[in-house]
């Protein structure tokens, strides 16, 4: 114990000593003694801080050569653009219209066809027609005597017709000219068609395809079962873009569209026949009783107008619902062709459709161009009534009643 006494007395001898105070001087000495790592650790963080002072020479390093590079570019960018601008060919799977067209497994729908009320409508509008056109075969049949009754029926069954196969490969052979797809063309546009078929349900094999030698961008459904192409549409359209159209060709067979109009037409063709027969008729007595003056021309004038005023009255006044027939047929027409564009874009094909429809506008367009240039620059405007009697909805309209498509989907 008398031991430790001596070891605390260095330190109070050093505090009672009056050399105490010059020790706590000497005790600052040990702090910077202590301080020297942090002196030395800061010259460290000076060591790597030259990295920063070393990376950012770089930003001005990596600045400064990207000015003169961008008058570099302009130069290099006409060889390279070319390739690089170019878009992808219609045959190329990697052009944003290209869909898979691998034989897939397929689901039939029970139900292939429908009369949709465009359609209803169609046959409704024709009814005037039919009415006359049974008018005059009721007068040509007056001919054959006790047969007469035998040759209104066979008018009325050859209806029948618009559904036979043979009947319908004449018809598009004669009235719409088209032809056989050859086995090149078979082989690009069948698995376009299976494709559409597969997913609207429909037996494919039921229809038939055809192609019209044309250079201009169409497609058509005729008769009950025949569904033709352009040789344009076929070779440079996109795959996707081809099974847009022929899905909306679809649509009109599907909708009931091809046939009541058909049937309609066939039915209606008598009564043509016979105001054809009429016009050149007049026309000719027209010619012909000028060479009498205006005595002649008066006679004519009031004969054919007694005639056409007794048979509107014998009617009932229904001759003059053909007048209109005309317009409400177009009305009806392009409502048929809004509707078949639902039908492919329902199908998955709206923005390929938007694309045809751009397509076909843009044709338009230069036709427009064309007419005008024709007419010494000045614009041809088209008259209200060829409006009325368009069959087709124009581009702003079928595009707007494709937005609900092209729209994006929201999240449920």
């Amino acid at each position: 114990m008398t031991q430790p006494p001596p070891e605390y007395p260095e330190y109070p001898a050093q505090a009672t000593q009056p050399q105490a105070p010059p020790q706590y001087p000497q005790q600052p000495p040990t702090y910077p003694q202590q301080s020297p790592p942090y002196p030395q650790a800061t010259p460290t963080y000076p060591q790597q801080s030259p990295p920063y002072p070393q990376a950012t020479p770089t930003y001005p390093q990596a600045s400064a050569p990207i000015p003169p590079q961008y008058p570099q570019t302009p130069p290099q960018a006409p060889p390279a653009s070319p390739a690089a601008a170019a878009p992808p060919s219609p045959g190329d799977p990697a052009h944003p219209h290209h869909i898979n067209t691998d034989a897939r497994r397929v689901h039939i729908s029970n139900h292939q066809r429908r009369t949709d009320a465009t359609a209803v409508g169609n046959l409704l509008l024709y009814l005037p027609n039919f009415l006359c056109s049974l008018c005059v075969v009721g007068l040509v049949s007056a001919f054959f005597g006790d047969l007469a009754f035998v040759v209104i029926l066979l008018w009325l069954a050859s209806g029948a017709l618009v559904f036979h196969r043979p009947t319908e490969s004449a018809l598009a052979r004669r009235l719409l000219h088209l032809r056989y797809p050859t086995p090149q063309e078979r082989a690009k546009i069948e698995p376009v068609w299976r494709e559409v078929t597969a997913r609207a349900g429909v037996e494919g094999r039921n229809y038939e395809l055809w192609v019209e030698d044309s250079d201009s961008l169409n497609a058509v459904a005729a008769a009950g079962h025949i569904v033709g192409v352009t040789r344009f549409a076929m070779n440079e359209l996109p795959n996707g873009e081809l099974a847009a159209v022929m899905a909306h060709e679809l649509g009109h067979h599907v909708g009931g569209h091809a046939w009541s109009g058909l049937l309609g037409y066939w039915y209606a063709l008598p009564g043509r026949v016979a105001w054809r027969v009429l016009k050149v008729f007049s026309t000719f007595v027209f010619h012909v009783s000028r060479a009498f003056g205006c005595f002649g021309v008066a006679f004519v004038v009031l004969f054919i107008g007694g005639i056409a005023v007794a048979t509107i009255s014998t009617l009932y006044g229904l001759p003059l619902l053909i007048l209109g027939v005309p317009y409400a047929l177009a009305a009806v027409g392009r409502r048929a062709e809004l509707r078949a564009d639902e039908h492919a874009a329902g199908l998955g094909f709206a923005p390929m459709l938007a694309a045809v429809l751009g397509k076909l506008h843009q044709q338009e367009q230069q036709a427009q161009a064309a007419l005008t240039a024709q007419n010494g620059g000045v614009p041809v405007a088209e008259s209200a009534l060829s409006k009325l009697l368009s069959s087709h909805p124009d581009y702003h309209t079928r595009l707007h009643h494709l937005q609900p498509y092209l729209q994006p989907q929201r999240p449920y």
